[in-house]
This record gives C-alpha cells, structure tokens and sequence, in this order.
C-alpha cells in the first residue's frame, strides 16, 4: 500500500490509495476525522503523484472531485487546500452544557407554537400520489399567501423545507465550480450547502436594510450564477428588506437576466403583514421559497415555492425523479393549520411578544453601549472583539450563547443570542452581564 505522508501541515495524515477514487477517500477521512483542518494544504500533484506511485492524472482527477464537493479550494499560487466549511463537516454548534440558559438555539417559543393535530383518518389510494402531487385546497392557501405580499403565485409547488428546495433548485441550474453569491453573516446551513453541492460561495454584506448593493453589484460583476437572500428577519442579524433597498438590488439584479434570484422567506406568517421581496418586482429568472417550521412547528417539513414557470418547471422535473411528491398527510395537517382562525391568533400573538423581547435585549444591551440588532425574527446580532471571550464569559454567568462563526465568511466577529424564549425581566441580567464580560475583554486586550 503506497502511502504519502503531509508533511507542511499542522497536523501530520497520510494520503493513501492508487485511484483517483481511493485518493478522495483518504482525504475526506481526514477531513471527517478532523486530521485535516481548514485551510491545510494538499501537496501538488507531482509531488503526491510521487510519493504514491501513481501518475499526476490520476491525482488531478481526485483534486477535482474535491473540488466539486466542496472539500477542498483552489487558491491559484497557493496551492489547493482543505475549505473553510467542508460539507462534511456541519457547522454545527458545540452541546450546550447543563445548567444554562440556552440562548443559542436560534428555536422558537413551544408556548406560540400550535399543537399538530394530523388527520385522524388517511383513506388508502391506488398506487402513487406523482400524477396529483399537491392537494388544491393547500395550493389556493398557498397562492394567497404569496400574494399578500404582492409576489407572483400563478404556479406554486411544494418541497420538503427551505435548504431542500434550495438546494434542488441551485442543482438543476448550476454546475460545479459555479458561483454563488450568499448572505455574510448568513444562514450557516445553507453556508454549508453550497460548497457540498460543488459551487463557489461569494460573500455579500449585509447590513439593516440586508443584502447591500454595493456587495451584490461586486458580486454580479464577479459572474456568480444565483443570488440567495432573505427579504425579512434574515438570520443570523433580523434584517429586513425596506422598499428602498429591495429597489435599488432590483435594479442592479435587471442588468444581469440570467442569474437566478432564490429569496428564503424563512419567517412569513400566514396572516402577517406585507412586506417588500424582491420577488414582486418578477426578476427574469427567480423563485422564492416559504416555510412553516418558525411559526406552525419545527416538525412541519413543508415549504411553498413559486417562480418563473422555467424554475419551478425545473424544480418539479427534478422532484419527479426523486421524493416524487410531498406528503398528503402533512399538506392536509398544514392546511388545516392555515385554515384555523385559533392559529392565526396565537401565531400573531407570538409575533407581538417575539418583537417585544427582542426589543427588551436591545433596548437594555443599549442603556450600557452595546450595540446590538434585531428589527425581526427569534435572534439578536451583536458584534463583539472576541467570540470565544464573551461566549466563554457568558457562560460562566450561567447563558449560553452562539458564537457568531459558524454563520459568518468574512464578516466581523459577532455573538448570535436568541429571544424567543428571553423574559424582559431577565433581557435586564443578560445586559448588565454582557457589559461586565465585555468590560473584562477591554481589560484583558488593554483597552
């Protein structure tokens, strides 16, 4: 068995294997394992070609393999080296210890969440749902949904969730190695999704009003094939789309007809109130997504789609071949939830006390100088020095909070503190804590 050993890494792995095949094994073990951390690099071609016994092809075409799933990055002169996110290592958050307030799950309150009642009966049916996949009575529901937000619904379909629907429609319309401009901070689930899926991943700023359009119009100018954002209560910050700024994307988005516009409208509720998506001004190419799991329950993988008719034609192309169609017994279990004027009453009564704690941590974060944003969604933005320092500090008084890393590329550092369960009362502790942690960082760093 030949063997090569890395040996101008930090943590020493040996590549083994005589196929292209066997080669990405071994270092997607590494990676898996943890031998092999972001921003490690792989030898050159020749140079591992050697050290196995194999030709320079053979290694090439198992750098490119990595390279399509997201594993590994070429960085020109630099060499190729293990990326940032790799798919096959989540950014998944570390086990909250026992004792503490969680305040990182980013979940929402049980206590506004309705209690599912699934249908008590499901009648069998001759064999498959794929000729009649969605019930039209949910369909209607759903075509008023995207529409009192002034959004195109005159075809909507269905999907498993947001990351599902999103991650169908990036496969269907782009090939490894594609650009995909994202949110920075921005969802990390879908952080990860994109370079497992085998795209580039192109940052974006955000700011209070979202996607910026300086970041976006360097972006497009950059060639990046689809463009993914939250038009409200974008996590990890709570930004959302004013009329002004969705405009101004709009109008840059016009000059460039052939990426598609994905919006992950996460957090709409029902019965809310409208709000400005880039999606009503009908971009060429565009598709926006909608779930339930925030505001119905996190168990309802149901999610609404609709777009340009060569979209969604894709996306139901592609569906057709795989899961087929959504369950008939959770579209019946949505659309009683949607139906039910007792939901929609706790729903806006969660929506009330959602924007009222959030309100209480950044009006008390505030009164002491912190800085801090939330103007929508379970979660409060607040940049900081150092994560690991206020996260760490935090917990030693009792919360804990998410490090703002794993939703961030190359934005400033920031710690993720969810609301959604956050009583006033202690919104106050948590403030007169986050100052004295911030006040001993100041000490630690010298000012």
């Amino acid at each position: 068995m030949y063997r090569y050993t890395l040996q101008y890494v930090v943590t020493q792995y040996s590549i083994q294997g005589t196929t292209a095949k066997g080669i990405a094994a071994s270092v997607e073990r590494g990676v898996t394992e943890g031998e092999l951390a972001p921003g490690d690099a792989l030898p050159p071609v020749r140079r591992l070609a050697d050290g196995l016994g194999v030709s320079p092809g053979t290694v090439a075409t198992a750098y490119k393999e990595l390279r399509r799933r997201g594993l590994v990055v070429t960085r020109g002169r630099g060499g190729t080296v293990v990326a940032e996110a790799p798919s096959v290592a989540s950014r998944r958050p570390p086990r909250m210890p026992e004792g503490l307030t969680d305040l990182a799950s980013g979940l929402p309150d049980p206590a506004f969440l309705p209690v599912l009642r699934p249908p008590a009966e499901v009648r069998p049916v001759y064999g498959s749902h794929r000729a009649s996949p969605r019930l039209p009575e949910l369909e209607e529901l759903t075509r008023a949904w995207f529409r009192r937000d002034g959004v195109p619904a005159e075809t909507v379909t269905f999907a498993h969730g947001a990351l599902d629907c999103v991650a169908r429609l990036l496969s269907v319309e782009l090939r490894p190695g594609d650009a995909v401009a994202v949110e920075d901070p921005g969802f990390h689930h879908l952080l990860d999704l994109v370079p497992a899926l085998g795209l580039r991943t192109v940052p974006v700023a955000v700011d209070a009003e979202g996607m910026t359009p300086d970041g976006l119009r360097d972006a497009l100018r950059g060639g990046v094939r689809a463009v993914v954002l939250s038009p409200r209560a974008q996590c990890p910050t709570g930004a959302s789309l004013t009329a002004g700024r969705r405009d101004a994307l709009g109008e840059l988005l016009g000059g460039f007809p052939e990426v598609l516009v994905i919006e992950d409208d996460y957090i709409a509720t029902p019965d809310g109130p409208p709000a400005p998506t880039l999606a009503a001004l009908r971009p060429a190419r565009w598709a926006q997504v909608r779930t339930v799991s925030k505001r119905l329950g996190v168990d309802l993988r149901w999610a609404g789609l609709t777009g340009d008719p060569v979209t969604i034609a894709r996306h139901d192309g592609r569906m057709l071949m795989t899961s087929g169609w959504v369950s008939h017994i959770l579209q019946t279990t949505v659309a009683g939830l949607f139906s039910d004027p007792a939901v929609a009453r706790l729903v806006e009564r969660g929506e009330t006390v959602y924007g009222e704690r959030r309100r209480a941590l950044t009006d008390a974060l505030g009164a002491r100088g912190v800085r801090a944003s939330g103007t929508g969604g379970l979660n409060v933005w607040v940049p900081v020095r150092d994560e690991s320092a206020v996260v760490n500090g935090l917990r030693t008084r009792g919360w804990w909070v998410a490090a703002g890393a794993r939703f961030r590329i190359g934005s400033p550092p920031a710690v993720r503190i969810t609301t959604s369960t956050l009583l006033p009362e202690a919104a106050e502790r948590l403030a007169a804590d986050f100052a004295g942690v911030l006040g001993d960082t100041q000490a630690t760093y010298g000012g």
